[in-house]
C-alpha cells in the first residue's frame, strides 16, 4: 500500500503546452494554397504560390504608395449622421459602429497626401471591410474635397477602388455622390492635372459606374473583379449566356475598357512614370 505522506510530497504534472496558431495562416482564395501570414505580409498581400492579390486594408495601401509610408490624412472626422434612419435587420447605427470598432476608421475612404516617389501626390483609399467599402455620403464628400484640394494645389491625384458600389442604406443621396465627384473631375480635367484610376477586385456598382472609369489612365490590380451588375442580373435582363470570365480585368483589358493591368508590387513605379508622361 502506497504512503499517503509521499503521494502528497509529488509534484504536479505539468499541463501540456499548447502553441497558438489561430491567426497566423491564410488560405489563398484562388490556389487554396495555405500560407504563413507573414509571408503574406512581405509580398504586400499576394500570394507567394499564385501570385493571388489579396484585398488591401486602405491604411496599408497609403503605406505602400508613399514614400516612406509618410502622409498626412485629410478629413479623418467626417461621419455619416443616418440620414434616413435605416434599419434591416439591424440599424444603420449599430452597422457603422461595428464597422468603426473593426476598421479604426470613420468611413469607407481614406485621403492622404504626400511624396510619391518625390511627387507631390493625393491619394484616396477605399476600404473594404467598412461595409463593404461602399459609397455614402461621406465617402463622396471625401473624395470630392481631395478632388478640390488638387485643383487649388495643382496636384495629381489617384483613387484606389475597392467597393461594392453605392450605400443603399443611404438611398438616393448615396447615388447623388457619382454626379457630385463627377463633376468635381470634370474640374480636375479643366486645369490639366492627371487622374489615375486604379481598380482592385471588386469594384462595383455606382464606384465602377462614376469615377473608377473616368481617370485618365484606368488601370487594375490582376484578377480584380470590375463591373456594374452581377452576372445572374446581366443574363436575366439581356436574356443570354454571358463569356466566362468577363467581368475580369484582364477581359475587360482585352475589349478596350482598360489601359493596363499593374501588379501590385509595381503599382508605385508605374504611378510615378504615369504623372511623368501625363505632366503630373
Amino acid at each position: 500500500m502506497a504512503d499517503p505522506r509521499k503521494a502528497k510530497l509529488e509534484p504536479a504534472s505539468a499541463p501540456p503546452k499548447r502553441v497558438q496558431t489561430e491567426g497566423l495562416w491564410v488560405k489563398c482564395e484562388s490556389c487554396k494554397q495555405i500560407l504563413w501570414k507573414k509571408d503574406l505580409e512581405a509580398t504586400a498581400l499576394c500570394c507567394t504560390k499564385c501570385g493571388y492579390h489579396f484585398k488591401m486594408p486602405a491604411r496599408t495601401r497609403l503605406e505602400m504608395l508613399f514614400d516612406d509610408g509618410q502622409y498626412l490624412e485629410h478629413d479623418r472626422s467626417l461621419a455619416s449622421t443616418d440620414p434616413l434612419q435605416f434599419r434591416d435587420t439591424k440599424s444603420y447605427r449599430e452597422r457603422l459602429r461595428k464597422a468603426e470598432k473593426e476598421t479604426g476608421l470613420k468611413d469607407a475612404a481614406m485621403t492622404g497626401e504626400g511624396l510619391l516617389a518625390g511627387k507631390p501626390t493625393i491619394i484616396c483609399a477605399m476600404e473594404f471591410q467598412f461595409v463593404g467599402g461602399s459609397m455614402g455620403a461621406v465617402v463622396g464628400e471625401k473624395i470630392t474635397r481631395a478632388i478640390d484640394r488638387c485643383i487649388e494645389r495643382k496636384l495629381p491625384l489617384v483613387i484606389v477602388s475597392c467597393s461594392g458600389g453605392a450605400r443603399m442604406m443611404e438611398g438616393a443621396i448615396s447615388l447623388m455622390q457619382m454626379a457630385k465627384i463627377s463633376a468635381a473631375l470634370a474640374r480636375l480635367d479643366e486645369v490639366k492635372k492627371p487622374y489615375i484610376s486604379v481598380l482592385t477586385n471588386p469594384t462595383t456598382g455606382g464606384v465602377t459606374a462614376s469615377f473608377a472609369m473616368l481617370g485618365d489612365l484606368n488601370i487594375a490590380e490582376p484578377g480584380a473583379l470590375i463591373g456594374f451588375a452581377g452576372p445572374r442580373v446581366i443574363e436575366q435582363t439581356i436574356r443570354q449566356k454571358l463569356p466566362q470570365g468577363f467581368q475580369t480585368a484582364e477581359f475587360l483589358l482585352a475589349h478596350g475598357m482598360l489601359d493596363a493591368i499593374v501588379p501590385r508590387k509595381e503599382l508605385k513605379a508605374y504611378l510615378a512614370r504615369s504623372f511623368d508622361l501625363l505632366g503630373g
